[in-house]
């Protein structure tokens, strides 16, 4: 199903990742790696792909007949968008127009060349998902190689006389070129058709897509579209697929061969029946819940989509072991959903406790809320043999720790750089998921606040970007091992530890021992007072070909300069790609472990709706607390005022902005000009985040007002809390 990429990346004139972005010459359509398109997929856990067409069992070689068997069989779109639902999607995947499933189109069309339906399955299809909140993607291919599977000798499922005479000049469908002209003008008539439609899953690319700026048109027509791509990273796609892989240890860890390095927007697509093809061949495979569950939460925590395979039949319904899955897994995640919706994978990018392989055997992910980095998730899939668990913590001083499913306390410690979970019982079957509740990181030396330098770097990419503390930007060693990162802190200083988040550049199948992805391996760390003089290394070592944040624990010392020398990486020599290669998106330096904390004493809090709003109370964007929030009048001068607010302290402002830019607010403190709040975009009206403002607040009642600076009015106020 793959295709040689070379010659297609020369057409798009690209590099991949570049900062904030995705290189591209001009005249191209080039792919944003963060773009306000892709919000929907990022916002998304899990997608339900369905593979459905003329040759799903019982197979048909007459597009009339298939047709007719679908709408007797009682085929509705509310059916799949139900079953989406059970298994918490917020998107369907339609392949149809698939090479192993004779080519056929589930909408009318215009254009000769293969079966398509008279009435308007996709259609229907995007209308149900659309009225439900979720969006319809279309699988589209290039492929004709199969255009006579499964037809007697001289048959072909493409008919290209037709598309010929249609097309006004000869075309062979069952040529790239041909079959590229084929599918281009229905990527088109789809455009035409549909503009509700959430955009394209693409499978293998075509170089008369390229020479006819196909993407371009899409850009320009429908910039709302996303793009998804499977197993190339291709920069014009918004998102890369990675097809089902085997092979990992523990079998559910499916980011252990997700090749696609992190920003990038990327998808896990997957089998849920344990044995078959894509599509329903009449078997009625079981569904492995174990391994199921496991992959969609190691998804989660490493902030990748689940694609979830379903075999429909003709009818449209699922298998009975698929059905039975299903209703399983809605019960099972409603339970445990606010542990996984609305967060990020923990322990990389976004920050949170460290994931992957843990003490005594036990396995499992982390999670971070996107709103409230306090608020964080750790995901049991493998327990431990004991009724102890231990992390590393990432200098999060923790505050307290429950079990998420019952609220009960669970008793903790912190020391050494670990956070350790004690008296442990009643294990989940398949995830234990305990929520931490932290006061912030503690003993990390700022980015910014020392200086880096590197004994390679590749051009664009140096030494700086590994202690900026933004993961778009990245330290290249350029293929040069051994290697050496130098940090400058200015002084003599306490240093504890180093920290660091790689670049998840890993080979895309099943490792061997041997095979391994562009991680570090073997290292030794030196100290200097002067920058010159550095003497034997204070600590060396083998780090593990985990994903996730890495630790080495230093000798405790003051010191300028630390040197972290890398001497080998895991990937073998056969690996050109990843061989000697090294990525790094941060690194930081502890000047000392994190301790238990103790809890901040609450605050105050004044609800904004039992102020007064210039705007309206509402209460239709689910997250805020009370009764509503204030929706001020979108003008320059709308407020929102408090009365009677209790000093000193210090003050937060609860909000959510939905939209791409800052909405500004004035704040005056008893009518006193106390500065104004930015009020940054957050990931949508639902994603509530804080804004804390350090005000001069009397002893005794204080009066708060905040006044919008712009157009816009200010953010959805929820409250603003005072905190002695």
């Amino acid at each position: 199903m793959r295709t040689g990429w070379g010659k297609r990346l020369l057409a798009y004139g690209a590099a991949l990742v570049v900062a904030a972005g995705l290189a591209a010459t001009p005249s191209v359509a080039h792919g944003e790696l963060q773009d306000p398109r892709q919000d929907f997929l990022r916002a998304s856990q899990a997608g339900l792909f369905l593979h459905w067409g003329e040759r799903t069992a019982p197979a048909h070689t007459d597009c009339g007949a298939w047709e007719s068997d679908v709408t007797e069989g009682g085929w509705t779109a509310d059916y799949w968008v139900n079953e989406a639902k059970k298994l918490h999607a917020q998107y369907i995947v339609l392949a149809t127009f698939h090479s192993r499933l004779g080519y056929a189109r589930p909408w009318p069309s215009k254009i000769p060349g293969s079966c398509h339906t008279s009435r308007d399955f996709l259609g229907e299809l995007i209308a149900a998902t659309k009225k439900a909140g979720m969006r319809t993607i279309l699988y589209m291919t290039d492929d004709p190689q199969w255009n006579a599977d499964g037809l007697p000798s001289g048959k072909s499922w493409l008919d290209s006389k037709g598309f010929s005479t249609y097309a006004g000049h000869t075309v062979n469908l069952t040529t790239r070129d041909g079959f590229g002209e084929f599918s281009y003008d229905n990527f088109l008539e789809v455009m035409d058709k549909y503009p509700d439609l959430g955009g394209f899953w693409i499978d293998n690319d075509n170089d008369y897509w390229l020479s006819h700026n196909l993407y371009e048109q899409i850009r320009a027509k429908r910039p709302n579209y996303t793009l998804s791509n499977n197993n190339e990273d291709t920069p014009i796609m918004d998102m890369v697929s990675n097809e089902q892989k085997t092979g990992m240890s523990p079998a559910y860890d499916y980011p252990q061969a997700v090749w696609t390095a992190a920003p990038r927007l990327v998808e896990a697509d997957y089998k849920l029946p344990d044995t078959g093809a894509w599509w329903y061949t009449g078997t009625d495979s079981t569904v492995d819940a174990g391994l199921n569950v496991g992959r969609y939460i190691a998804n989660a925590g490493s902030s990748i989509k689940s694609l979830m395979d379903e075999t429909a039949m003709v009818n449209g319904k699922f298998p009975s072991h698929q059905v039975d899955y299903n209703n399983f897994l809605k019960g099972y995640l409603d339970q445990i959903w606010g542990s996984v919706n609305g967060t990020e994978g923990g322990g990389y990018l976004n920050g949170g406790l460290q994931p992957g392989f843990w003490n005594d055997g036990s396995h499992g992910v982390t999670t971070i809320s996107k709103t409230n980095p306090d608020q964080q998730f750790i995901h049991v899939l493998t327990k431990p043999s004991g009724s102890t668990l231990r992390l590393r913590d990432n200098g999060y001083q923790v505050t307290k720790v429950t079990n998420f499913r019952t609220g009960a306390a669970v008793g903790f410690s912190q020391a050494n750089g670990s956070l350790t979970l004690t008296g442990l019982s009643g294990w989940d079957k398949y995830d234990t998921v305990f929520q931490v509740e932290t006061h912030g990181r503690t003993g990390i030396y700022p980015a910014g606040s020392y200086t880096m330098s590197a004994s390679a770097s590749a051009s664009g990419h140096p030494a700086s970007a590994a202690a900026d503390g933004s993961y778009l930007t990245y330290w290249d060693n350029k293929k040069t091992l051994p290697v050496s990162l130098t940090y400058d802190l200015g002084s003599a200083k306490h240093v504890q530890y180093l920290g660091l988040n790689q670049r998840e550049d890993s080979v895309s199948y099943a490792r061997s021992s041997t095979e391994q992805s562009a991680r570090i391996r073997d290292y030794k760390v030196y100290v200097s007072a002067n920058g010159t003089d550095w003497g034997s290394p204070v600590t060396s070592g083998t780090l593990p070909s985990h994903r996730g944040v890495q630790f080495i624990d230093l000798p405790a010392r003051d010191t300028r300069y630390v040197r972290l020398e890398v001497d080998s990486t895991w990937a073998a020599s056969s690996d050109s790609t990843h061989y000697k290669l090294l990525r790094i998106d941060d690194s930081w330096l502890g000047s000392a472990y994190a301790g238990s904390a103790t809890p901040p004493p609450p605050g105050t809090r004044y609800e904004a709706e039992t102020g007064t709003c210039q705007g309206t109370v509402d209460s239709d964007h689910a997250g805020f607390s009370g009764t509503g929030f204030c929706n001020t009048t979108n003008a320059t001068g709308s407020y929102v005022e408090w009365s009677g607010v209790q000093g000193p302290g210090t003050v937060k402002f609860r909000y959510a902005n939905g939209t791409t830019t800052d909405r500004p607010a004035a704040l005056t403190v008893n009518g006193t000009a106390a500065g104004t709040l930015a009020f940054a975009p957050t990931a949508s009206w639902e994603a509530w985040t804080d804004a804390t403002v350090t005000v001069p607040l009397a002893a005794g009642p204080n009066t708060l007002r905040l006044t919008s600076t712009n157009t816009g009015g200010t953010p959805n106020l929820d409250y603003l809390e005072v905190t002695p």
